[in-house]
């Protein structure tokens, strides 16, 4: 039986060779090959595909999340597994938007690493009972009336709650004043509240910035 084929993707590199050292004589399971970035990970696609990616969230330059969906459009088969420090439900619920078939942090030992690997590469979801629970108390926190902001939408609550004005906003997004406001008044919206002061509140609490 051929070796489910992993690559792991991690800015640190004692975390990379410690990954590819725990399945170095394994029966089951072959770490192909190691990348740093989204630059270098795209250099393994080309040379090989393969079957799982355990891949962190905080990179320099794009992030986990933003490679997933990336590398998703052109490589649906492939199963993503984020393996990250963030033990918070906001980022499982990111991580599952985003694509990802599983959710470990780093202090899972080889058996749980094991698991996931091979339950993702059969198509099936990989959450423990942590991350599940993470999971569903930030879906309940987010509320069924709670709508989804948009990318642009996030963008300027982060600029809003950083202090800056409409028209910084607006220089710093290449976009009129007018568009900043009226994603200011959507986001209100959405998030049902009625000033600037009530949004960014609210935007702590469901974590969104």
């Amino acid at each position: 039986m051929n070796k489910i084929k992993v690559l792991v993707v991690d800015d640190h590199q004692l975390f990379r060779e410690g990954i590819s050292s725990l399945f170095a004589e394994d029966d089951m399971i072959a770490v192909i090959g190691e990348a740093d970035s989204g630059s270098a990970m795209e250099a393994h696609f080309q040379q090989e595909v393969p079957d799982v990616v355990l891949i962190d969230i905080t990179m320099p330059g794009e992030d986990g999340l933003d490679l997933i969906r990336k590398f998703k459009k052109d490589f649906p088969e492939v199963k993503f597994v984020v393996l990250t420090m963030h033990a918070d439900g906001q980022y499982v619920v990111k991580a599952v938007r985003s694509g990802a078939y599983g959710y470990l942090l780093k202090n899972a030992d080889k058996q749980e690493l094991s698991e996931a690997i091979r339950t993702v590469n059969r198509g099936k979801k990989y959450f423990n009972a942590e991350i599940s629970q993470l999971m569903v108390g930030n879906i309940a926190l987010e509320g069924n009336s709670t709508q989804r902001l948009s990318e642009r939408e996030q963008q300027v609550l982060q600029l809003v709650s950083n202090g800056k004005t409409t028209k910084e906003i607006a220089e710093e997004l290449f976009v009129s004043s007018r568009t900043v406001e009226t994603h200011r008044v959507n986001m209100m919206k959405k998030l049902e509240v009625q000033n600037t002061a009530e949004l960014i509140k609210k935007a702590v609490k469901l974590k969104l910035i």
